[in-house]
């Protein structure tokens, strides 16, 4: 249950990162409150993207674990992207937070399933 609700976290701060990213555009074809529907396909996008997750986080077994540890490394790899971009743009430093805390809670993530996949493994 503690991955399914760090999985659900990271999607609610990936849909904070859209919504903190629309607030500032930096381009005509960027995210932004002035076009909803962009806006709206950007975030189904992400909730689309997140599912597998949210179902491999429910399972128990070792494939699952593995197959959901390389999922949680590669949302850790985008939100890593992420962080720059607050530092390079001036009025979007949110952005680099939430990328921040997506990066630490994704890493707990891994940590949490790789423990309790060796957890089971060492039994005796």
């Amino acid at each position: 249950m503690k991955k399914f609700l760090m999985v659900l976290f990271l999607l609610i701060l990936a849909i904070a990162a859209i919504l903190i990213a629309a607030r500032h555009p930096t381009g005509p074809n960027t995210v932004s409150y002035d076009e909803p529907l962009g806006l709206w396909l950007s975030i189904g996008m992400a909730v689309i993207l997140f599912l597998p997750g949210l179902i491999l986080a429910l399972f128990k077994n070792r494939t699952a674990n593995i197959i959901f540890i390389v999922f949680q490394a590669i949302v850790a790899i985008a939100f890593l992207g992420m962080v720059p971009i607050g530092f390079i743009i001036q009025k979007s430093i949110g952005v680099s937070v939430v990328a921040i805390l997506g990066v630490l809670i994704s890493i707990a993530c891994i940590v949490i399933t790789a423990r309790s996949s060796l957890k089971r493994e060492v039994k005796l």
